[in-house]
């Protein structure tokens, strides 16, 4: 399981011109599934995402999680996190999981950031997806479990 972390400002995800998710501060999660991926890393992902410090406290450290901050999420599936681009210009994605797979973890997943009391919404599973991301710092972190 591969993660794409980006403290936000805001975040939003829209299918057809549809606003299906919208966020204030908090984390925008690109969330790539591999074919050997289980529930037991998706908890473990959205356990070490919802304590992630990466919000500056006081003192401007990062020393605060979505949490502390009272932060919310989105996540959005995105098998291009598995690309493979070892051979010629256009990647191959074969290992990322297939949707049968990938949906329900994906799901999962953002149902365990929840659970963690982190607001989360998703984006459409499979959907062509205009995400609209306020990067804040920037600060962006690949996580893989």
């Amino acid at each position: 399981m591969r993660a794409v972390i980006q403290r936000v400002r805001e975040g939003k995800v829209s299918v057809e011109g549809r606003l299906v998710a919208a966020i204030g501060r908090g984390l925008v999660i690109l969330l790539g599934v591999g074919p050997g991926d289980t529930q037991e890393k998706a908890q473990m992902m959205a356990r070490k995402i919802a304590m992630l410090r990466i919000f500056a406290d006081d003192q401007d450290k990062m020393n605060l999680s979505v949490l502390d901050v009272k932060g919310e999420a989105i996540v959005v599936s995105q098998f291009t996190l598995y690309a493979d681009t070892r051979k010629g210009n256009r990647p191959s994605f074969t290992d990322a999981a297939p949707p049968e797979i990938a949906r329900p973890l994906v799901d999962y997943f953002a149902s365990q950031l929840s659970h963690h009391g982190v607001p989360t919404q998703t984006g459409e599973f499979g959907a062509m997806m205009l995400v609209e991301i306020d990067n804040d710092g920037p600060v962006t972190i690949v996580l893989e479990i």
